[in-house]
């Protein structure tokens, strides 16, 4: 390979939520009747020479994922579809994402179209790391990074979020009472 298309190209929707850490875009290739199997490619190229050490896919089930063996690049299935799988399969994917991305981990997680589900799970990141103090300003900080508001799914994962770690807390409330 020679020249730009050695490259590949930026996914489309691809914005950074930790700077050279974590990013998110839509699917490789588009979703719906935009699919496109040459622009795939040349997405996960750009994927590759960008050094994402993994693709992380929300996607409900493992089609195209393939794709990524056949470029040789690393890739997580963990199918998230929002609020509605409950908080503790929210904890369950914000672990994964905090354990990818440990020691200076780089990822890309993608579901069909970058979307308030997409959104809300790297608020609730943010909120579960410590790195925002509260719901509102994760929400704030995503809208910012995206520049577009984020809708009432997206919003009921961090309330999820927030439920979580104030769950935590009690427990450890509790168990200090002990």
């Amino acid at each position: 390979m020679r020249g730009k298309w050695a490259q590949g190209i930026v996914p489309r929707s691809f914005f950074w939520i930790i700077k050279d850490q974590m990013a998110i875009c839509e699917r490789p290739g588009g979703y719906g009747t935009n699919h496109r199997r040459v622009r795939r490619q040349e997405e996960i190229i750009w994927i590759r020479q960008n050094d994402f050490d993994v693709v992380v896919s929300l996607l409900a089930s493992e089609h195209n994922l393939h794709n990524y063996e056949e470029l040789v690049v690393p890739w997580v299935h963990e199918p998230y579809g929002g609020a509605g799988e409950g908080p503790r399969r929210l904890l369950q994917v914000v672990e994964k994402l905090t354990t990818l991305t440990a020691d200076g981990g780089r990822i890309i997680v993608h579901r069909e179209e970058l979307n308030d589900v997409v959104c809300g799970l790297m608020a609730a990141y943010l909120l579960f790391n410590g790195l925002v103090g509260t719901g509102p300003q994760a929400i704030s900080i995503l809208e910012q990074l995206v520049s577009r508001p984020l809708g009432s799914p997206g919003r009921q994962i961090v309330d999820q979020m927030i439920q979580v770690q104030e769950e935590v807390a009690e427990e450890e409330e509790q168990e200090e009472d002990s």
